[in-house]
């Protein structure tokens, strides 16, 4: 079976436009079945969608120009989900307007195979593709991976139990746990490990793994956040998993074992570039309020942790001896870092711009991990205004540093060494300011 854009959207296999009444699903000689509606935590009526022969998952390959690989790739899927997996399945192969013979390729396997399906779309984006699949199938989970098969099929089980189960709202493969196996170039590891550090530290986000190829959501979820998705390429993934988190969703994170396809035709640096212009475009989305986070969490019926365990995280966090050991640890680690970034600079730098560039490089990761760790403010709310905050102490702290070494430079011209020392000294003292304004100013809990 053939869909092509836009049909696909409200009629692929039978699904109905939305607010359209009750959900429905075609199956095998044309009756229409009811589908079950699902409730956040509850468990898939396998046996019962099986009886109607409606899928219970649905795995999307988006594909742009893959002809080569495209055949290997389904008929492997396809054997794999037929020996280990219980219950009905679908593949969808999402077209994302190939100009080589990928439609054709992806066509001649669904008349071959009756649990496959070719969707041509006429714009490109794995992001474009995935929305639009999703929000039309009739499968209660959905799932996507790469035409590469980059990671090892035998995690696809762990992927989508939980979300059968109704334990997990989401599920992510991850290449960055301790017990994953990844096979893959320095560039592609460096990229990798830079921007999850990036979206940890500016974002608050807590998944380990933006952007591996690899992630399956209950439908349910999948209805109420993707209308509020925009992107439509790679940085689709970023924004549909910090959505859920901050819808307070649960995301289950399975280590896999993942090697690097050398024929990728990913451009590594345009998406990381793609990638921060996506992360900035989020949080002022966020900010402004354009994503009504409350009324998705409303919807979802997944809010944050309980007043009570919210009540006693917070007693926790404001304890002055646990902050000033937590601050203590996170000045220890920005020391050590502006120590050895200011070493290296003084390489290729005057003194001062060797210092201020060690010294901002250290306060954005600084300033992020004490609003997370120091002070316990997680989430998106008041972001952006902390990190403006952060900066003023930042400059502050600048201010005392590079007053300190003016007057050295007008007394003698001391070695390295030297200046690095006595910037430590200037530094103590600024990160005692830094905690008073911090604790006092900046991350003060506000009624």
């Amino acid at each position: 079976m053939t869909l092509t854009d836009p049909s696909i959207t409200d009629a692929a296999a039978g699904a109905p436009a939305p607010g359209s009444g009750e959900p429905t699903a075609q199956a095998a000689g044309g009756v229409v079945h009811p589908l079950p509606v699902l409730r956040p935590g509850t468990a898939v009526d396998a046996a019962a969608l099986d009886a109607a022969g409606i899928p219970v998952l649905d795995v999307t390959v988006p594909v742009y120009n893959e002809e080569k690989d495209l055949e290997e790739c389904v008929r492997r899927l396809h054997s794999h989900l037929a020996r280990t997996f219980e219950h009905g399945f679908r593949i969808t192969v999402a077209d994302n307007a190939s100009t080589d013979s990928t439609l054709r390729v992806a066509e001649r396997l669904a008349r071959e195979l009756p649990e496959v399906r070719a969707v041509h779309l006429e714009q490109k984006g794995r992001g474009n593709a995935l929305r639009r699949v999703w929000l039309a199938s009739d499968a209660p989970v959905l799932a996507y991976m790469d035409v590469d098969l980059s990671t090892d099929l035998a995690a696809l089980g762990p992927l989508v139990a939980p979300l059968l189960s109704g334990h997990s709202d989401l599920a992510i493969g991850t290449r960055l746990a301790r017990t994953s196996r990844v096979i893959r170039g320095p560039k592609r590891e460096f990229v990798s490990r830079s921007y999850n550090f990036l979206l940890h530290s500016l974002m608050g986000a807590g998944f380990s793994d933006a952007q591996c190829g690899f992630k399956a959501i209950r439908s349910d979820v999948a209805q109420q956040l993707l209308p509020h998705t925009l992107d439509t390429a790679w940085f689709f993934d970023t924004e549909l998993l910090v959505l859920a988190e901050r819808c307070g969703l649960r995301c289950h994170e399975v280590p896999v074992d993942w090697t690097d396809d050398p024929n990728s035709k990913v451009d590594v640096v345009r998406t990381a570039l793609d990638d921060l212009r996506g992360m900035y475009r989020l949080t002022t989305d966020m900010a402004r309020g354009r994503i009504p986070l409350a009324e998705l969490r409303g919807a979802l019926a997944r809010g944050p942790l309980p007043a009570g365990e919210r009540t006693a995280e917070a007693g926790r966090r404001q304890s002055l001896f646990g902050q000033l050991a937590r601050f203590a640890a996170i000045g220890i680690a920005s020391t050590l870092a502006y120590a050895a970034l200011f070493v290296l600079g003084r390489e290729f730098m005057d003194a001062q711009a060797s210092n201020f560039a060690a010294l901002l490089i250290t306060a954005v990761a600084n300033t992020a991990a004490n609003r997370r760790f120091t002070f316990g403010v997680l989430g998106a709310e008041r972001l952006g205004r902390h990190h403006f905050e952060g900066l003023i102490v930042f400059g502050l702290g600048w201010a005392l540093t590079a007053g300190a070494l003016a007057w050295m430079h007008t007394v003698a011209d001391p070695a390295t060494w030297l200046e690095l020392g006595v910037l430590i000294v200037a530094n103590l003292a600024a990160t005692a300011v830094k905690f008073l304004l911090f604790r006092h100013w900046v991350f003060r809990r506000r009624t």
